[in-house]
């Protein structure tokens, strides 16, 4: 055993390199974003409304993003009023719209197949400018919607060895197709808004917009104090409500915008994709929960069709580089099929 001591409090080099690397930045926000569904089944299990665990988590969590965006503007408010359509439409869609949507799905299906649901964003994306601007994807995005394509078929097991809820199926289509929508929204790069700033306000708007729909009788709000069970554990109803306000949102955005700063957009969105196998685990530790071995292959092939997806988005915009600042010619989207490039470094809360 080697003799040489570090300095106490100091990481080895090796540990330092990894976390300045912005890569173990990024599996923690994929960690903690994907806690996200199972505290809100806790919930949603003890009597809460998927719109009532929404609102509080939307509320909490935007009070609390507040305290860094107001810095953040350095008395430029005009900032907010010049992107007031960015903020409202990220609010009122990626934020407030998916994660309804998602919760519901959620309340009726595994926490795993509820996000499996909504990662086919980018293969509606696909799809949607294929249809839009006729031209045939390249042959690695054609491959990638098709292996996605086949894990969604896997993952709803349409040979009945597992129950599918297909009001449940559609809700998790429908945050899919919100969260698609958001990558629209937000694709084009703005340097005007600081990231943190586009958070905070999403969040007050969803959160604005979820009081609002409560307030007409639009939206159910049931509220529960009873106890709720965690794993082994069983907890007083505002443990999972923090852990869902504090780790799933707020630790989730700010170590999420930090990674992306680090890694850069694109790489960044690669690392989440491990959001999907985190959400796995801590809904089988904490809810017991583990979709089938049929559904798990679904998954893998899900996944990798989205890699395979955004794989060929990188290789088209690095030909386009090399031959001077172009697109590749041929059988390639527009450049509107980019919507993950930028998206304002901020990634939607699940």
């Amino acid at each position: 055993m080697s003799s040489a001591r570090r300095a106490p409090g100091r990481l080895p080099a090796a540990r330092r390199g990894f976390l300045a690397s912005g890569l173990g930045i990024a599996l923690f926000s994929s960690a903690v974003f994907g806690l996200s569904g199972s505290f809100a089944k806790a919930l949603l299990e003890s009597g809460w409304t998927p719109g009532a665990a929404v609102t509080a988590r939307l509320t909490g969590a935007a009070l609390i993003l507040a305290v860094p965006a107001i810095p953040a503007l350095r008395g430029r408010w005009h900032q907010l009023r010049d992107n007031w359509v960015t903020i409202g439409l990220f609010g009122l869609i990626g934020v407030a719209a998916c994660q309804l949507f998602y919760f519901n799905a959620v309340a009726r299906l595994s926490v795993g197949v509820a996000l499996l649901l909504e990662y086919l964003a980018p293969v509606i994306i696909v799809l949607w400018l294929w249809a839009a601007s006729r031209k045939r994807p390249r042959l690695l995005t054609f491959g990638g919607t098709l292996l996605s394509l086949a894990g969604l078929v896997l993952v709803l097991d349409l040979t009945g060895a597992v129950k599918i809820d297909v009001v449940g199926v559609l809700w998790g289509m429908a945050a899919a197709v919100c969260l698609a929508i958001y990558f629209f929204i937000t694709a084009k790069e703005n340097d005007t808004l600081p990231p943190i700033v586009l958070a905070s306000g999403g969040l007050f708007v969803g959160a604005a917009v979820m009081w609002l729909a409560a307030a007409t009788g639009l939206l159910p709000m049931a509220f529960n104090t009873a106890d709720t069970r965690l794993g082994p554990w069983i907890t007083p109803w505002w443990v999972p409500l923090a852990g869902l306000v504090v780790l799933a949102t707020v630790l989730a955005y700010v170590s999420g915008i930090m990674a992306a700063r680090a890694l850069g957009s694109k790489v960044a969105s690669f690392v989440s994709l491990t959001e999907v196998l985190f959400a796995v685990v801590w809904a089988w530790l904490l809810l017991g929960e583990l979709p089938g071995a049929i559904q798990l292959l679904g998954g893998v092939l899900i996944v990798g069709g989205v890699v395979l997806v955004r794989l060929d988005e990188l290789r088209g915009l690095a030909a386009g580089r090399a031959a001077g600042g172009e697109e590749p010619r041929g059988q390639e989207l527009p450049r509107a099929a980019s919507p993950l490039e930028h998206a304002n470094d901020v990634e939607p809360v699940p």
